[in-house]
């Protein structure tokens, strides 16, 4: 605190000062209201299974199933070829289908989410036994040994989104949350632009080369990353601009108190409150988790809905940085026009 701010009374800075200690208060209650509401009693419901329609024995097994608990979801295809698409796309965690020796065949994809991967092999093992069937799993698109509950897209996407909306803040810490012109918000856009590949290069160097957790797809993570990066650091620009520091605490809440639970990368969808199932399709964490678990272990097919989202988060934000810009260029001329000493100012008349 300068000589200044010490000699003002302290109804001047009172205020402003509880403001934000009671804005800091209700960020941590709502991280940890968000927390352990969602992550202390994960419950599974409408886990997505697929089977094909005209296979009766598996089909006959998910009805079964079904009656008795809603843990698992029946998904039906038109064949197996749609099941299988339906796997290596992320839109079911297994297939059932009729197997060998008057059996079943289970395939799962445990890159998914391992917990759900696991809970559909008990689940559907629980109901073979019952029904005096033989079964056979198999995972068709494991994780990697050296990440076996698959938290590390999770972890990484945390880190690049911390990294986007910190170097964000730090920039308007440093030259004022809405820029004071447009060809600075392009120079802003740059930089970000710039850190973004930056830090999506270090992270998957980190996780591949450093860490040894993943030998393969190096410059499609470094990709991803850089999008998350400026997808989240784009975001927290437009929102920063708009609304100052409260601004700040909101990108807060959206990106860490309620994304990060949201994401799905700590549990699965499915495992969540209702309240909290949806959000990995629309938050920065959960659309980044998504899309680094689809660079890693699945196919192009998989990358449809993730990839856009971030795109269109990071055009969003660009446009909400630039508007703001504008606004308060034209809020700021117009205060100057209206004083009477400035030197575009009407003459007064007496």
């Amino acid at each position: 605190m300068d000589e200044a701010q010490r000699n003002l009374p302290v109804r001047d800075w009172l205020p402003r000062t509880a403001a934000l200690l009671l804005g800091t208060l209700a960020l941590a209650t709502a991280f940890i209201a968000a927390y352990v509401g969602a992550l202390h009693q994960p419950t599974p419901r409408d886990v997505p299974v697929g089977v094909v329609l005209g296979d009766q024995r598996a089909q006959a097994v998910m009805a079964a199933v079904r009656q008795r608990t809603d843990k698992i979801e029946p998904i039906e295809y038109d064949d197996p070829g749609a099941a299988d698409d339906g796997l290596t796309s992320r839109k079911v965690y297994g297939v059932l289908t009729s197997g060998p020796d008057n059996g079943l065949r289970l395939t799962t994809a445990s890159a998914s989410a391992p917990a759900a991967a696991e809970l559909v092999t008990q689940v559907l093992g629980q109901a073979a036994r019952q029904a005096n069937l033989p079964i056979q799993v198999t995972d068709e698109v494991p994780v990697e040994s050296t990440d076996p509950r698959g938290l590390v897209p999770f972890y990484l996407a945390v880190g690049y989104v911390l990294g986007g909306y910190l170097a964000s803040t730090a920039l308007g810490l440093r030259t004022g949350t809405a820029p004071v012109s447009l060809p600075r918000a392009g120079l802003r856009v740059a930089a970000l632009a710039v850190y973004s590949v930056v830090l999506g290069i270090v992270g998957a160097t980190v996780v591949g080369p450093v860490l040894d957790v993943w030998h393969h797809d190096i410059p499609a993570v470094a990709a991803v990353g850089a999008l998350a990066v400026f997808a989240a650091a784009m975001v927290a620009s437009a929102v920063q601009a708009w609304l100052g520091l409260l601004g700040t605490g909101i990108v807060i809440l959206l990106l860490v108190v309620l994304g990060n639970p949201g994401s799905g990368g700590i549990y699965a969808p499915e495992f969540l409150p209702a309240w909290l199932r949806g959000m990995h399709r629309w938050n920065v964490p959960g659309l980044a988790t998504d899309l680094i678990k689809s660079a890693v272990y699945f196919d192009r097919r998989s990358t449809g809905w993730a990839l856009s989202g971030l795109t269109i988060w990071t055009l969003l934000g660009i446009l909400g940085l630039v508007t703001a810009t504008v606004f308060r260029a034209h809020r700021r001329a117009a205060r100057a026009r209206a004083r009477p000493d400035a030197p575009d100012a009407p003459a007064a008349h007496g």
